[in-house]
């Protein structure tokens, strides 16, 4: 006699389950591991794989795909509120709740983008994460909720600054990555020096280092010469001023790279 059906739980063949999904993409303890798909009408998705499953995200606008009041992300709903309300426009609760969401979702597809090598796509949300915390930090209802933010700041310039880099390196111009590295850099430093660094947190040392160490590598490896800028200021400090000239000469020659 067949048994009867169980009842107390889900069928075997279930569309809603994601068993063949997981299994035929294991996850990597320790990696971030990423991939594009394509949605249902087909179009572009980056899927993260986590340990308890799997998430999947638009790859413009905010990653789940909502547009608060028909704006593009949260942060542009903020924007278009602050100006509308003017000085009388201050963060509620509901405020709060939406922007660490906002934030939370920048993140995992941010790294999944960095995974990816989708440099100049991990560079825009990096930009739309700072934009984002310049906005909450200005209008934060304290400044103990600002700080759970801005302490966040330096990690998300290491992340900016190495994705510029590397979306150089992919257009074949060493010497903009190496350049991009000089200028986040200085933006990670003065992010450190306006916060105070728990131990526990991001140490200026680690992030410092791994750009210093992604930068000496390009160097070795292109063989690069001193930037232009340093060797100006260099001739300059030195008083040889007609080097300096023609150093002056070379870098107002040079091609100007593409903008990000």
């Amino acid at each position: 006699m067949a048994s009867a059906p169980n009842h107390n739980g889900p069928e075997p063949n279930d569309p809603k389950h994601l068993d063949r999904l997981l299994s035929g993409w294991p996850y990597e303890f320790g990696e971030v591991v990423a991939r594009l798909a394509a949605g249902a009408d087909g179009r572009e998705v980056v899927q993260l794989r986590i340990d308890l499953g799997m998430l999947q995200m638009e790859v413009s606008g905010r990653p789940d795909g909502w547009r608060p009041e028909g704006f593009e992300t949260y942060y542009d709903f903020l924007l278009s509120a602050a100006f509308e309300d003017g000085e009388s426009f201050t963060l509620g609760s509901e405020h709060c709740l939406e922007i660490d969401r906002e934030f939370v979702q920048f993140y995992h597809r941010r790294i999944g983008w960095l995974a990816l090598r989708e440099f100049r796509r991990a560079v825009l949300d990096a930009d739309h994460t700072l934009a984002l915390m310049d906005f909450s930090s200005a209008h934060a209802p304290d400044p103990e909720w600002a700080d759970l933010h801005e302490q966040y700041r330096p990690f998300v310039l290491f992340h900016r600054t190495q994705a510029a880099a590397l979306a150089e390196i992919d257009d074949l111009d060493p010497e903009s990555a190496v350049e991009a590295i000089d200028a986040g850099m200085l933006r990670v430093q003065q992010a450190l020096s306006e916060q105070e660094v728990c131990e526990d947190e991001f140490e200026e040392d680690d992030l410092i280092q791994k750009l210093l160490e992604l930068k000496r590598t390009l160097a070795d490896h292109y063989e690069l010469e001193t930037p232009l800028k340093q060797q100006l200021d260099d001739a300059i400090a030195h008083e040889q001023y007609e080097l300096a000239a023609k150093i002056r000469d070379r870098m107002a020659n040079r091609q100007p790279h593409r903008k990000m």
